[in-house]
């Protein structure tokens, strides 16, 4: 498959990378066309990979990761062409962190919004799901690094997106009985709400590769 990641940053580094090695195709957008990081990334990723603007990613993928900063997302995709979402599955991984108070960072929205949401209406024709953010980049993309039945979240309006992001979840290794389908895409509200909890956890825990067990 054809995929195109939004974001030169950790996550999107480490989406880009396990997507190349399970056999994709996949183009790293970025702002500009010459981002050193993502031109740095295509070399070393081989010729799978290739990297461009955000506009040529969205273009080129036939499923979409927006990977961007989550206060930088809705310029980052909306750089792009309208057509070149339109019934696409768009998999948002990232998270509403507002810095401008500085650290701890807050959310810049929750409760009776989220970020998923925001994508969701501002692209009605993209098939958005929000997964993967409620832990840190390498447990994304290799489960194995959390020891037990550890669990990741998917929520969006459209079950056949949803499906087929489970999917592609379970080649990363996640199994299918830990992935849990929260619903319609008014489920990001909760999964960006626990970002605090997960900041505060990281600090105690002196570690960010640690993960939800729902047990029951």
């Amino acid at each position: 498959m054809r995929i195109g990641v939004l974001g030169t940053g950790m996550v999107g580094k480490a989406i880009a990378g396990k997507l190349v090695a399970l056999g994709h195709e996949v183009k790293m957008g970025s702002r500009s066309a010459d981002n050193e990081q993502a031109r740095e990334w295509a070399a070393a990723a081989g010729s799978s990979a290739s990297q461009g603007t955000f506009a040529d990613a969205a273009s080129f993928g036939e499923l979409i990761f927006n990977c961007t900063s989550g206060a930088g997302s809705l310029d980052a995709l909306g750089s792009t062409s309208p057509a070149d979402l339109a019934g696409k599955v768009l998999v948002d991984v990232a998270v509403p962190l507002d810095f401008s108070q500085g650290m701890p960072p807050s959310l810049f929205v929750a409760s009776t919004d989220s970020l998923g949401e925001q994508i969701q209406r501002a692209f009605p024709d993209a098939r958005v799901v929000k997964t993967l953010n409620t832990m840190n980049c390498r447990v994304m993309v290799e489960p194995g690094r959390v020891p037990g039945g550890h669990q990741v979240f998917v929520a969006g309006n459209d079950d056949g997106a949803r499906q087929e992001v489970a999917q592609l979840l379970q080649s990363f290794g996640w199994p299918a009985d830990r992935i849990i389908d929260l619903g319609d895409i008014t489920a990001a509200r909760a999964t960006e709400m626990y970002l605090p909890l997960w900041l505060r956890l990281m600090g105690a825990l002196q570690t960010a590769e640690f993960n939800i067990q729902v047990v029951r």
